[in-house]
């Protein structure tokens, strides 16, 4: 069956679905946008122009089939190419359209759901017969449900089958697509336990009768540029071998085309790998690994399979093994047609003739075909055993990490509960950690404060030996300066005494006096003293420094003209020596006795020299000898 056949029956089921009177008739409006869908499904360039002019026409009513199949043929299915669109997503549009009027939403509800109901339906146009409206006969119904049965693991039971058509005659002449979802769905087909289980048959079944996945399966590649091996999940098409990162085809690494030319051959080991074999193309050479011998011989038999198939010009396995099952029927029907009709001996003869040619030819077909189921089953056995292994492997493996699960859920249970222990241990130990920072501040706030209270006393200490020591220091700067005036006093009254030795002995009467004149210098003048307690003013004193003229006495002249110079000497050293003297000056405050004229200040020479005359002079008459002065008192 050609592409154009296959489109135009799911275009029929949506085109019928649009007819919701069952006239057989579409309005324009309804053809125009199912057009346009069928245009974009099929990836064909929308021409607005061509489906006006079409429909441009004196009738403004429906249109009917007979009279849409022109604008589909031409404008539609001439130009649909094999390869450029997908063709499930154009079936599954199809599906939408009509399974909005047709499906019952309770056939979903028990066996097939919605996704496996369409498969169903792909898999219902494929062997279906190609008259309309569409029905599937008996043997290509028993044919699609053996398939399910045994991709299901399950021995094919044909007796509910048999007794349900012969319960209802009208259905064996054949079966559309809703009644065949109904009753397959209610279990009256054949028996199913498991809804998982025929799930996954069906979807195994459509991938290889609707894809024409001849076979899928791991095998090891070697690359074309890193030369090293990598696991892929092949897929074997008629006309491809494509291989994708993982079994859920959504990565694809690359694609082989397999033409007339290609050759596919056994390689010895190598490279530490077994059951190795190779397709060999005009561009270059696939190596690849099976796991066992038995896979390689598998995969051998089916790429040689499709090469065969594509040196006779075919596209499909199954499509093929249809056509095949179809022409046996029709021999049969041909034959069992010219028994009946031919009454004659000679055409009696000619039709056992042509019976029993026909008869050998069915048996050969018969025999091609049952050689080509036997094949199958013997695959398909292969794959159960292969299969089995494989669920016993999965078995242990998955038994395995069970007991690994549950022993990382006993190491995972014993560390969250060493994991809360520990976070408990460190919870205490951050709050013994925070109580002892805490003591710790307390404790350097306590020990700050006595260090500065320390640091306090021991300025206070440190203020008091300072102003002490300052204090011993003027002490003794006082000491100094009251000894120093002490040694000035003691020279002073040294030559005072000096002095008025000197006086005494010039009013000695070895000079003699004249009559009217003095006969030795007289003291130095000095002005009273005025003073009183509560008046800190004095008066200055005048110094006289004028000496009486020497008497004249009897020695000759030279020696008064001799006393007269060296009183003169005299009296300029004792001028000399009554320099003022300033001991006051070195420090600021001296504590000075209540006789002192000048209170807190030092006196000048006269003054100084009026006292010490005046002491002198009161002291004579009452035996004055000299005797250092007192010590101030501070």
């Amino acid at each position: 069956m050609d592409l154009q056949s296959e489109l135009l029956k799911s275009i029929w089921y949506a085109f019928t679905s649009l007819d919701v009177e069952q006239s057989g008739k579409v309005s324009k409006s309804q053809l125009k946008v199912l057009s346009h869908n069928l245009y974009t499904a099929l990836n064909i360039p929308h021409d607005p122009v061509a489906l006006e002019e079409h429909f441009k026409d004196n009738n403004n009513g429906p249109v009917s089939n007979q009279g849409y199949m022109p604008y589909l043929n031409k404008y539609i299915l001439a130009k649909a190419t094999e390869g450029t669109f997908n063709k499930e997503t154009f079936d599954e549009l199809c599906w939408t359209l009509t399974s909005k009027k047709n499906f019952k939403p309770s056939t979903q509800q028990r066996l097939c759901s919605q996704r496996d109901c369409f498969k169903l339906f792909c898999l219902f146009n494929l062997l279906s017969e190609d008259r309309y409206p569409l029905v599937i006969i008996q043997p290509e119904l028993e044919y699609l449900l053996k398939k399910i049965s045994c991709t299901m693991s399950v021995e094919w039971d044909g007796t509910l089958l048999e007794e349900f058509l012969s319960q209802n005659v009208d259905l064996q002449d054949g079966m559309s697509v809703w009644e065949f979802l109904e009753h397959l769905s209610a279990g009256q087909l054949f028996h199913v336990e498991s809804k998982e289980a025929f799930s996954l048959a069906v979807d195994e079944v459509f991938m290889e009768m609707y894809h024409n996945t001849i076979k899928k399966g791991y095998l090891l590649k070697k690359g074309h540029v890193r030369r090293n091996w990598q696991e892929r999940w092949f897929v074997l098409k008629p006309s491809s071998l494509t291989y994708y990162v993982g079994e859920d085809l959504k990565e694809k690494k690359g694609e082989i085309l397999l033409e007339e030319n290609c050759v596919v051959e056994n390689l010895p080991d190598k490279e530490g790998r077994r059951c190795l074999f190779c397709v060999k193309t005009h561009i270059r050479t696939y190596e690849m690994s099976a796991s066992n011998l038995k896979q390689r011989v598998d995969w051998v038999q089916a790429i040689q399979t499709v090469l065969r198939l594509r040196a006779e010009g075919k596209s499909s396995l199954h499509q093929e093994l249809k056509l095949s099952r179809r022409k046996q029927r029709e021999t049969l029907q041909r034959s069992q047609s010219n028994q009946s009709n031919n009454s004659e001996p000679i055409a009696v003869e000619a039709s056992q003739h042509s019976a029993s040619e026909q008869q050998e030819e069915t048996e050969k077909l018969e025999q091609h075909i049952e050689s080509i189921i036997q094949k199958q089953r013997e695959v398909e056995a292969k794959h159960k055993e292969e299969e089995k292994q494989e669920r016993e492997k999965q078995q242990t493996v998955q038994r395995d990490l069970e007991r690994q699960l549950e022993e990382t859920k006993e190491a995972k249970e014993r560390m969250t509960t060493t994991l809360t222990e520990m976070e408990k241990e460190v919870q205490q130990q951050k709050k013994r950690i925070h109580e002892l920072e805490l003591t710790q501040l307390k404790l350097e706030e306590a020990l700050n404060a006595q260090i500065h209270a320390r640091l306090g006393e021991d300025q206070v200490r440190l203020e008091l030996e300072r102003q002490l020591a300052e204090e011993q220091n003027a002490r003794l700067a006082e000491e100094r300066i009251r000894q120093e005036l002490e040694r000035q006093l003691a020279e002073e009254q040294k030559k005072l005494a000096e002095l008025l030795l000197l006086q005494s002995q010039l009013e000695t009467p070895a000079f003699r006096i004249q009559d009217d004149t003095p006969t030795a210098t007289r003291p130095i003048n000095q002005q009273p003293e005025e003073s009183s307690q509560h008046n800190t003013e004095e008066a200055p004193i005048h110094e006289s420094t004028s000496t009486a003229v020497p008497p004249c006495i009897q020695q000759p002249e030279e020696c008064s003209q001799h006393n007269t110079e060296m009183l003169k000497h005299w009296t300029i050293q004792l001028n000399r020596l009554m320099k003022p003297i300033a001991p006051g000056d070195k420090v600021e405050h001296l504590p000075v006795k209540n006789t002192c004229p000048r209170q807190g200040q030092a006196l000048t020479s006269t003054e100084f020299i009026t006292k010490v005359q005046t002491g002198v002079g009161q002291e004579k008459g009452n035996g004055y000898s000299p005797s250092p002065p007192e010590k101030e008192e501070e």
